[in-house]
C-alpha cells in the first residue's frame, strides 16, 4: 500500500511544484483540452468514446496505467498482432486536478496529457486508487476537486479502481447502491459512508442506470481487479470475443472466477484429517462443469461429482471462490450463451441446450439480467462474422480470428 512513501508524498510532490512553477520550460505543460470539438464520426466507424483519467495525488502507479493499456490497446485494431490500421474505439487521456503533476505511489512524477476540462467532455471518467491520506481520511472532497467532477456532463460513465471508490462515495455517486473498494479499507469505508452498499468480497460492481439512479457506476477492488473491471467494460461494448482478444495481448484471463475474498488473508479451515479445506478442493469440479455444461448439471451433479454433500460443497466451494456455487453456475452458462450467440448460427433453442439452461425462457432471462439484451438483440450486436468483401458493416468491431491464442 506504500503506506511509508504516502508520508513523504506531500513534501516531495510541494518541491515538484515549486521546480514546475519557477521553470515550466523545463517540463513538457499540459496540454490544451483534445475534446473541444464534438466527436465526430469516423469512416470506419461510429465516434471513439472518450476517456478522462483522473489521477489524483498519490495515485497508484500500476493502476493509472491500466486504461490506457486496456481500453487504447491494439489489440482492437484490424492487423493485430502484426502492423494494425486505425485507431482503437476509446481516445484515453489522463488529467490532473490542477493540471500539474502529480507523485505516484512508487515516487516518480507523472503529467497530464490533456488539460482538466476534458471531464467535461468525457463519456467515462475513470478514477485510479491513490494513498493520499487528505482523501482517504475524509469524508468529503476538497472544494476545487469536487467542482470538477460535478463539470461532468449528465449520463457520463462513471468508474473507480481500489481506493477512486472514496471519491465517488464523497462526491454521493454511491448512494444507496452497492459497491466495492480495496478489502485492506473496507471497514474504513464503510464507517465513512454508511449509506453505500459495501460488498468487500467481489472484485467489482457494475451499477447500470435505472429508475432509482440515472447514472451509470462501476466500482473494482484494488490493483488487478482494475484489470478485471476494463475488461468487463470492453465486454460490454464490444463483446466477449474483442474482450478475450484484449485479455491475450496482455496475457490475462480473460474473465477470474470468484471475488477478492479469496486473497484476504485469514485462516483457512482445516478438517479432521488436518487437510486445508478449500485447497483446490473444487477446482477439478469446476473444470468438469465448464466441459459438460450441457448435460443439465445442478448443484447436487456439483457436489457428487466433488465426492461430497451439498452442504460440504456449498462450504467450500465459497472458500476458495468468495461466491455461491450457483452464482458461478449461472455466469458459466451466460458466459455460454454469450459465446455461441457471437460465434455460431445455432437457433436461440439449440443455444439454450448447449449452455445447460432448462428452457429457453430461463436463458431469455438470465441473459436477459447479465447483460439487458435478449439472445437476438446480442446475436445482432456482437456477431463477429465479417461483411461478404472482408470488411466489417460500418459501427462494428472486428474480431479479427478472436478464437485463435
Amino acid at each position: 500500500m506504500c503506506n511509508d512513501l504516502a508520508m513523504i508524498q506531500p513534501v516531495f510532490e510541494r518541491q515538484l511544484r515549486a521546480e514546475f512553477a519557477t521553470a515550466p520550460d523545463s517540463w513538457t505543460m499540459a496540454p490544451a483540452n483534445p475534446w473541444t470539438a464534438p466527436p465526430a464520426r469516423s469512416a470506419r466507424g461510429p465516434a471513439r468514446h472518450r476517456v478522462a483519467v483522473l489521477a489524483l495525488p498519490g495515485v497508484i502507479a500500476f493502476e493509472l496505467g491500466l486504461p490506457h493499456r486496456f481500453l487504447s490497446s491494439d489489440a482492437f485494431l484490424p492487423g493485430w498482432p502484426g502492423p494494425v490500421d486505425g485507431d482503437a474505439p476509446y481516445d484515453t487521456q489522463v488529467c490532473t486536478a490542477d493540471n500539474g503533476p502529480v507523485v505516484t505511489s512508487a515516487g516518480y512524477a507523472v503529467l497530464p496529457t490533456a488539460d482538466n476540462s476534458i471531464i467535461a467532455a468525457a463519456d467515462t471518467i475513470i478514477i485510479p486508487g491513490f494513498n493520499d491520506r487528505v482523501l482517504t481520511d475524509s469524508r468529503t472532497l476538497p472544494t476545487d476537486l469536487a467542482a470538477l467532477l460535478g463539470s461532468a456532463k449528465p449520463g457520463v460513465r462513471w468508474v473507480s479502481i481500489c481506493t477512486g471508490a472514496f471519491v465517488l462515495a464523497a462526491f454521493g455517486l454511491l448512494d444507496g447502491l452497492p459497491a466495492t473498494t480495496h478489502w485492506a479499507h473496507a471497514d474504513k469505508f464503510a464507517e465513512f459512508f454508511p449509506r453505500v452498499l459495501l460488498d468487500p468480497n467481489v472484485l467489482f460492481v457494475d451499477n447500470p442506470p435505472s429508475s432509482h439512479n440515472r447514472q451509470h457506476i462501476l466500482t473494482s477492488a484494488g490493483n488487478a481487479a482494475g484489470i478485471d473491471l476494463l475488461l468487463h467494460l470492453v465486454r460490454s461494448d464490444h463483446g466477449s470475443a474483442v474482450a478475450n482478444r484484449i485479455a491475450r495481448s496482455a496475457v490475462v484471463a480473460p474473465w477470474r472466477d470468484g471475488g477478492q475474498a479469496q486473497f484476504i488473508d485469514h485462516p483457512i479451515p482445516r478438517g479432521t484429517s488436518g487437510r486445508p479445506n478449500g485447497a483446490g478442493d473444487t477446482a477439478a469440479t469446476r473444470q468438469w462443469v465448464l466441459e459438460n455444461l450441457s448435460s443439465g448439471i445442478d448443484l447436487a451433479v456439483m457436489a457428487a461429482q466433488a465426492g461430497m454433500s451439498v452442504r460440504t460443497f456449498t462450504r467450500r466451494f465459497r472458500e476458495e471462490t468468495g461466491e455461491t456455487a450457483g452464482t458461478w453456475l449461472t455466469r458459466a452458462k451466460v458466459d455460454r450463451v454469450r459465446h455461441l450467440l457471437e460465434s455460431t448460427d445455432l437457433p436461440v433453442d439449440r443455444v439454450a441446450d448447449r449452455a445447460g439452461f432448462g428452457t429457453t425462457a430461463s436463458m431469455r432471462q438470465q441473459l436477459s439480467a447479465a447483460v439487458g439484451l435478449s439472445p437476438i438483440s446480442y446475436r445482432r450486436r456482437f456477431r463477429a462474422d465479417p461483411s461478404p468483401n472482408g470488411s466489417q458493416p460500418v459501427g462494428r468491431l472486428a474480431t479479427l480470428d478472436s478464437d485463435r491464442g
